[in-house]
């Protein structure tokens, strides 16, 4: 008999598993939550949290505290670039938030990861259900056919865990993905690498030059971040080991001379907070699943830092993972639906770890000198945005109903996100009216499925039947156009695609699962919704349009 047992066990308490701590909570799961270091980190390794995990956020009632901690927004849309802080080459963008504003109710942010990981655990120590444990280890993990044993040891002693499941957040050097025999793929590593954090009075010397992100060209190139943008602040650059560097070359006083340098100003009072060496990669986990235990975060994906992808792309595994096993815990879902899992997210995992390459060798190319100050500032802003990445991602698996529309095909899928309710994307943002108040169409959505249609389309008496003929949690939100109902929007069905008596069923991770412009019936039957979910859940194989 286990000391624990628990539905979910998920080892790694940086944001992808604390992600997972909470999304299990939301979604009624019991979860225990163990990580090795004693705290949450104390160096700020991501720093940009993207337009689609601040919705998330928003979801989890935290966007206020997460801005709080961040810097303000303008200040984390410029980029610089110059062969120091203080030269007089410098030269500044800010990439224009106008274009990006339309398609989400939140906006990228930067908040350093020391601060967002605090806001995260404090949540998933509060919620009900999750057990959160730093300066606790496992050390050993072994599954068979109804679930996973485990065993941990703290200060307090050893102990034995059952979960049904596992989720492996334990970052890019994965303990458990190298005990399930999963390889990565992808090119060698690209570099060693060093961060400095360092505190320093640079706020009088930045008057008209403060942004998130520097870019240092000079005889030691690095990029100079902005840890608060007051007086905290982090320096990456690298060592060549078959040039004869070290990371033991990065002593305290060559460290203070590298921020001094990047400065420009030999004579600046540094204090070192912390140097930390790692590895750049780009490499994808062959397999996201092996039996009960699943990979997510930098344990299946490791991208490179440029561009901010990883930890963003690690959260939104979590999202799509929580919910598939709350579905399958719960009764209500076939074991296939976890199969999607990695159907889903391997190819987002893929193509987010090539766009990182692409940043990164955009960045070598400037620290090379290969580009122009003109050209480097123009390229690193461009690809600062990348909503086409972040919000434009879409699945195609058993858990979506096609209908039959082609996707969106952008000039440049990177940069732009075009807005569309097809099955298998993101749920479109657009502003509505809810009693008195102005919200997203994001706001309406529920951790159950959500059915959006026109009000009087007769769509959520069926959504209600359905609800209880399979158990599944079906919320009917009626949108009117003439204020008649509690929510109103004049654009919204236009923008979903659907006529009157059309509907769009949106999954628990706010993707699409199914749309139908016009109902397919003379009078929507909860026959078809049931058809639809059993098809979402893989409790049946096929989906027939009118059973």
């Amino acid at each position: 008999m286990a000391d624990f047992e628990v539905d979910v066990l998920i080892v790694g308490g940086g944001p992808v598993g604390l992600a997972a701590s909470i999304e299990c909570s939301r979604h009624g799961l019991t979860s225990l939550l163990v990580e090795r270091h004693a705290g949450t980190s104390l160096f700020p390794k991501a720093r940009l949290v993207s337009t689609r995990t601040m919705e998330l956020v928003r979801s989890w009632g935290l966007q206020a505290e997460v801005e709080r901690a961040g810097l303000p927004r303008e200040e984390s849309l410029a980029v610089g670039v110059g062969s120091s802080l203080t030269a007089d080459d410098f030269h500044r963008e800010v990439a224009p938030i106008e274009e990006d504003a339309p398609h989400s109710p939140t906006y990228t942010y930067i908040c350093a990861q020391d601060k967002f990981e605090v806001i995260l655990r404090g949540l998933a120590s509060r919620l009900p259900g999750g057990d959160v444990r730093f300066a606790t280890t496992m050390t050993s993990l072994a599954q068979d056919e109804s679930g996973v044993d485990a065993v941990i040891e703290s200060s307090s002693g050893r102990s034995t865990v059952r979960a049904r499941y596992a989720i492996a957040a334990d970052g890019g050097r994965s303990g458990i993905r190298s005990q399930l025999g999963i390889g990565v793929q992808g090119p060698p590593p690209l570099g060693h690498m060093i961060s400095i954090m360092f505190d320093a009075e640079l706020v009088p010397l930045l008057t008209d030059r403060m942004c998130a992100l520097y870019f240092i060209r000079s005889a030691l190139p690095c990029a100079v971040e902005a840890v608060d943008n007051k007086r905290r602040w982090m320096i990456q650059t690298g060592y060549d080991p078959s040039e004869g560097g070290s990371e033991a070359d990065f002593t305290p006083e060559f460290c203070v001379e590298v921020v001094r340098a990047a400065v420009g100003v030999p004579d600046l009072d540094v204090s070192l907070v912390g140097v930390m060496p790692w590895l750049q990669q780009a490499v994808t986990a062959e397999h996201f699943r092996s039996g009960r235990v699943f990979l997510a975060g930098d344990a299946a994906h490791v991208s490179t830092p440029q561009g901010g992808f990883g930890m963003n792309c690690g959260i939104q595994d979590a999202h799509n993972l929580v919910w598939k096993l709350a579905a399958v815990l719960h009764g209500v879902a076939g074991e296939g639906l976890l199969d999607t899992y990695e159907a889903e997210r391997h190819p987002v995992g893929e193509r987010t770890v090539g766009e990182s390459l692409a940043n990164a060798f955009i960045t070598f190319q400037m620290m090379e000198g290969k580009l122009s100050m003109a050209e480097a500032i123009g390229q690193q802003a461009g690809r600062r945005r990348s909503e086409g990445l972040v919000l434009g991602f879409h699945y195609d698996s058993t858990a979506v109903v096609p209908d039959g529309t082609p996707a969106p095909s952008p000039e440049n899928p990177y940069r732009t996100y075009v807005p569309t309710a097809r099955p298998g994307h993101r749920a479109p943002h657009v502003t509505v009216t809810r009693g008195a108040e102005t919200v997203s169409t994001l706001d309406l959505l529920t951790p159950g499925f959500t059915l959006l249609t026109p009000a009087g389309s007769g769509w959520a008496q069926a959504a209600k039947e359905a609800a209880e003929q399979t158990g599944v949690a079906v919320t009917a939100v009626e949108i009117s156009t003439d204020g008649s109902t509690a929510v109103s929007s004049s654009t919204w069905a236009d923008a979903y695609g659907v006529t009157p008596t059309g509907a769009v069923l949106v999954r628990p991770d706010g993707h699409v699962a199914w749309r139908t412009p016009t109902s397919p019936t003379p009078v929507p039957s909860p026959s078809t919704l049931t058809n639809v979910l059993a098809k979402s859940l893989s409790t049946s194989e096929s989906y027939v349009q009118n059973p």
